[in-house]
């Protein structure tokens, strides 16, 4: 048996930010991960000849403080995503070139710009650490976000380009989000000072899809884990996590780690499915379980080079029904070649497409690519994706989603402490939850109650 201080469970950015962290208090920590790798559900992608893209979580802007903050400690580099030029809306096959972030779907606007001025608005009155005590909070969890959207906007325009926001987002549709978990993660697109709004979380410039960093977002997690060196144990699937009132023991197979507290930082669904002694309290237990992650495939083609630049056009698209793809962007890496288009896959689509034959699916895709671009996206030198539900230690991406009823009778069970267990994880931050920075801030805050945990006690 190992004895330590800390014993973290995962090894994505908020488990080894919370050991990074404790390591540097004097703390003896190890991070066990059953992947073998780091970096959770930020994956990079090698195109040869030294140039990565990313294949899960990518980009930063804005108010995500934490993130950027810790990306300078590491010497990491940030980038800012291209946008050079006119980006595409794509209705019914039929393309059209716009600038800016808001698609040109005349009989639409009107009904949009209504519906995210509503959306902001209601966001705004979500306390970002405690959703459930929102004003009308039960009203709010107790019906879909589609039906509140169906409310509140005019026609089906504004309610499609929602959806396709929501495809990436959310790998989901607003069919299966509450009300009230919506307006809550969009809420959290901000910081302590600056309220969360849907532009920022939709935007390029100004908003969540600004930057990248230079040789991919999981170097965050690679340089972080080679500090830590061998406190990084990687292929050991935890399985079993005891405590009583003296230690807490982590069972690997025939391994076991003894600590004084165990940080779980690993995604809602498959924390439920650890074997808990003594159990996790009912409560807590049904709300990890219905924190499934939506269904998200990134599907990337690489060119020659970034072709559609000397066509005035910045590679994002917009995808308005009928496409398997929601959303696309320019995904390029900064020295300008080769080319790369990411398109995000998800929620119906994901439905939809996911059983299909891989070439079947690669040919949709790329139609798609074409319908923005031009038939030359039809002919990628490279092509390849990243099912995130085939994931055995994701099941899914890009976050976890609430259904109906879920945040207001459960949600205060959210990161609560228990016993010698501590949590972390993108799912329970109060700001950019779901996002790298959430992931980051969680981490850090877990290893500050940690840390609070073990101070003396003063007493007067």
């Amino acid at each position: 048996m190992s004895t330590h201080d800390v014993v973290v469970v995962g090894a994505g950015l908020a488990g080894l930010v919370a050991a990074t962290r404790l390591r540097a208090a004097g703390l003896d920590v190890v991070v066990l991960e059953a992947r073998d790798r780091v970096g959770g559900r930020t994956l990079d992608h090698d195109l040869g000849d030294g140039q990565v893209v990313e294949a899960g979580g990518q980009f930063i802007g804005p108010t995500q403080d934490r993130v950027l903050r810790l990306a300078g400690e590491l010497g990491v580099d940030i980038f800012p995503a291209h946008t050079v030029g006119d980006s595409i809306y794509v209705k019914s096959g039929v393309s059209r070139r716009y600038s800016g972030d808001i698609p040109p779907d005349l009989p639409a606007l009107p009904g949009l710009g209504l519906t995210m001025n509503r959306i902001d608005r209601a966001a705004a009155r979500i306390p970002v650490e405690t959703p459930w005590l929102a004003p009308r909070a039960h009203q709010l969890d107790g019906t879909t976000f589609e039906s509140w959207l169906r409310g509140t906007s005019l026609g089906t325009g504004a309610i499609d380009l929602v959806e396709a926001f929501l495809a990436s987002a959310f790998g989901t549709t607003a069919r299966e989000a509450s009300a009230l978990f919506a307006l809550w993660y969009i809420s959290t697109f901000g910081n302590e000072t600056h309220p969360g709004t849907l532009a920022r979380g939709i935007g390029v410039a100004g908003g969540a899809q600004e930057s990248r960093f230079i040789g991919g977002a999981q170097q965050l997690s690679i340089r972080l884990a080679a500090a830590l060196g061998d406190r990084v144990v990687l292929s050991t699937r935890v399985t079993t996590i005891r405590q009583d009132a003296q230690r807490a023991k982590v069972l690997s197979g025939s391994r076991t780690w003894s600590a004084a507290t165990v940080i779980v930082a690993i995604p809602p669904m498959l924390a439920s499915r650890l074997h808990w002694d003594p159990p996790l309290p009912p409560h807590h237990q049904a709300l990890l379980q219905r924190l499934p992650f939506g269904t998200l495939m990134k599907c990337e083609a690489v060119y020659p080079e970034p072709f559609w630049r000397a066509d005035g056009l910045n590679g994002s698209a917009v995808f308005r029904a009928g496409s398997p793809i929601a959303s696309m962007f320019d995904n390029t890496p900064p020295s300008g070649s080769p080319g790369v288009l990411m398109g995000f896959l998800g929620g119906a689509a994901w439905r939809t497409w996911s059983t299909r034959r891989p070439v079947e699916r690669r040919g949709a895709v790329l139609r798609s690519f074409a319908a923005a671009l031009g038939p030359r996206a039809l002919r990628p030198s490279a092509y390849f994706e990243q099912d995130w539900t085939g994931e055995p230690w994701s099941l899914g991406g890009p976050t976890s989603v609430a259904a109906p009823g879920v945040l207001t009778e459960l949600g205060l069970w959210l990161g609560r402490r228990f016993d010698r267990i501590h949590w972390a994880g993108a799912e329970v931050s109060p700001y950019w939850n779901g996002f790298m920075e959430g992931a980051v801030r969680s981490g850090e805050r877990a290893a500050l109650d940690v840390l609070a945990d073990r101070a003396p006690t003063t007493h007067r």
